[in-house]
């Protein structure tokens, strides 16, 4: 793999490690055993018939848990622990392909471990604001697309990876756009659970 292509990976790989982690070491570890890409030797256990199992069970626990309303929210606030580093790793693990030595590589994971936390904000805080929603539907299409999000967008970096780096800064654009509109959105849903929990003054009637 050339520059680039170590450059998109580990914008790819820490990118969709915070929307969802397993769907993004499955599609590494499925290309890389098929041969369709040679993943660096950090990312190379990725493609190993354990882990692509391992990380195979956990996306479909995932895969049902996202689509639950409530549940998700839950499971996210859990994967915040898993995403996070998980996506500082890889990038550390992609960017070691490039022989940048240890700075780089902490340079790396420090961008990755960022990329990471901010794509799972994005995500956890938007689900937070569907799921004051009482239909189901706005939540399991949410979840899907993030689902075919994730797969495609790892694939554009392992193939295409100039259009992949495009896409990603105009994503991260419209996250800095949408970030501070899913905040409030989730200061007024609190206000409005602690006004059910409020409790009025008593009235004192006149004599």
């Amino acid at each position: 793999m050339d520059t680039v292509d170590l450059i998109a990976l580990t914008l790819g790989a820490s990118w969709a490690s915070g929307i969802n982690l397993y769907a993004a070491m499955l599609v590494l570890g499925w290309m890389g055993s098929t041969g369709q890409v040679d993943l660096p030797p950090g990312l190379e256990i990725l493609a190993n018939p354990m882990v692509m199992m391992a990380a195979g069970a956990m996306y479909f626990v995932e895969f049902f848990a996202d689509k639950i309303p409530g549940v998700d929210t839950g499971w996210d606030t859990l994967q915040t622990f898993v995403r996070i580093p998980a996506g500082a790793m890889l990038a550390a693990g992609a960017a070691g392909g490039m022989d940048i030595g240890q700075a780089g590589e902490l340079a790396a994971m420090i961008l990755g471990g960022s990329l990471s936390a901010a794509t799972h904000a994005t995500k956890m805080g938007t689900r937070a604001v569907v799921n004051t929603s009482p239909e189901p539907f706005s939540n399991w299409t949410l979840s899907i697309g993030e689902d075919i999000a994730v797969i495609g967008g790892m694939w554009a970096a392992l193939n295409h990876p100039v259009l992949f780096i495009i896409a990603l800064i105009a994503f991260i654009a419209l996250m800095i756009w949408l970030l501070p509109k899913i905040w409030r959105g989730i200061k007024a849903i609190a206000r409005k659970i602690a006004s059910w929990f409020g409790r009025k003054e008593p009235t004192t009637s006149s004599e």
